[in-house]
């Protein structure tokens, strides 16, 4: 084990690191939660309109003025098409226009706050006389009407992706690389099949395909585990902070979990999408709610981090083979002391 990098200070200065390290952490860790949630808006959200009229018309256009930017609108000729863009994830929801009435097509499954965000929209547009009706396509499931199952799922599960790279690489440090990654891939397909027992067998919160479900869940642990083993067989102790701060910090609080990727800032949305809480979240939507569609470009994200872990951990276990026969490898008889000290000898003993 290295030693303390604070031991060569006084008393005194390992205070004062820590008094300003810890603080700044915290606060750092603190504004990564808090400043997505308090910039929350729509930035160019995709959104359907279902009318050929001058109604639909009429409604884009105060889409456009409400919000600049906000929504990024698709024409639909029917309903059915605006419910199978919804279906396929192309859209959040549509609005369907009518003289008398708008009827808001939402996806609670999908997004709660937008389901919510867009019925709001079409009372402040429609304006009186028109009507306004909802009518959720893709509803969450029945044990979790509200997405809160799902949502309070994520944080605890990336946690678990944590614990589980330090319990298979740290505590036990299994050995070589394919053990180890034999570990975590078992470990994470077990611990996912737990997952799935609680928040489907007892909760209901996670209806669909249940090997599509499992499959989701499995994969996001292993992506989460194998890229901070990796960090931790690479670089060391120091590798389990940066992988935990990496997903816990940064990942899971720009997944966007409890709103959509389209409510955030561009940038932090982007990146929360990249990275495994954003892109296990989105993947298992997909399989829980909408049969799949929408997560290739997840299961992508996904398995590039894996593939990163898994080279992590073999070139990380090959960096420690090779210092380890650095160490004990022993020098040629010719070059070692004893041969010297027997030439010397028998030089003495020829004189």
């Amino acid at each position: 084990m290295p030693s303390n990098p604070l031991v060569k200070h006084p008393p005194w200065r390992q205070l004062l690191i820590a008094s300003v390290v810890v603080p700044v952490a915290i606060t750092l860790a603190v504004m990564a939660f808090t400043w997505p949630a308090a910039r929350i808006a729509p930035r160019d959200l995709p959104v359907g309109v279902v009318s050929d009229g001058p109604a639909g018309e009429k409604v884009a256009l105060g889409l456009g003025q409400t919000q600049p930017g906000a929504f990024d609108l698709h024409l639909y000729p029917d309903d059915a098409a605006a419910r199978r863009a919804i279906d396929d994830r192309d859209v959040y929801g549509a609005f369907e226009v009518t003289p008398e009435s708008v009827t808001v097509l939402t996806a609670t499954a999908a997004s709660p706050a937008v389901a919510q965000l867009l019925t709001t929209v079409a009372q402040k547009v429609a304006g009186p006389p028109a009507r306004v009706t909802t009518v959720d396509v893709v509803p969450s499931s029945p044990g979790d009407a509200r997405s809160s199952v799902f949502s309070s799922m994520m944080s605890p599960l990336v946690l678990g992706g944590e614990i589980l790279a330090v319990v298979v690489a740290v505590l036990i440090g299994f050995r070589p690389a394919p053990r180890q990654l034999l570990a975590l891939g078992l470990v994470s397909a077990v611990t996912a099949g737990g997952v799935y027992l609680v928040v489907q067998g007892y909760l209901g919160a996670l209806p669909g395909n249940r090997l599509g479900d499992w499959g989701a869940l499995a994969l996001t642990l292993f992506a989460l585990s194998a890229t901070t083993a990796g960090l931790a067989t690479l670089i060391g102790p120091g590798g389990v902070a940066a992988g935990a701060a990496l997903m816990v910090f940064v990942g899971n609080p720009f997944a966007a979990i409890t709103s959509a990727p389209e409510l955030l800032p561009k940038a932090v949305a982007r990146l929360g999408q990249l990275m495994p809480p954003g892109a296990g979240s989105n993947l298992l939507r997909s399989t829980a709610y909408f049969g799949g569609h929408g997560a290739a470009i997840h299961v992508v994200v996904l398995v590039a981090w894996s593939v990163f872990g898994i080279v992590a951990i073999i070139e990380g276990h090959r960096r420690a083979a090779l210092r380890h026969a650095a160490r004990h490898r022993v020098e040629p008889f010719e070059d070692s002391p004893l041969h010297e000290a027997l030439v010397h000898d028998s030089h003495l003993l020829e004189s």
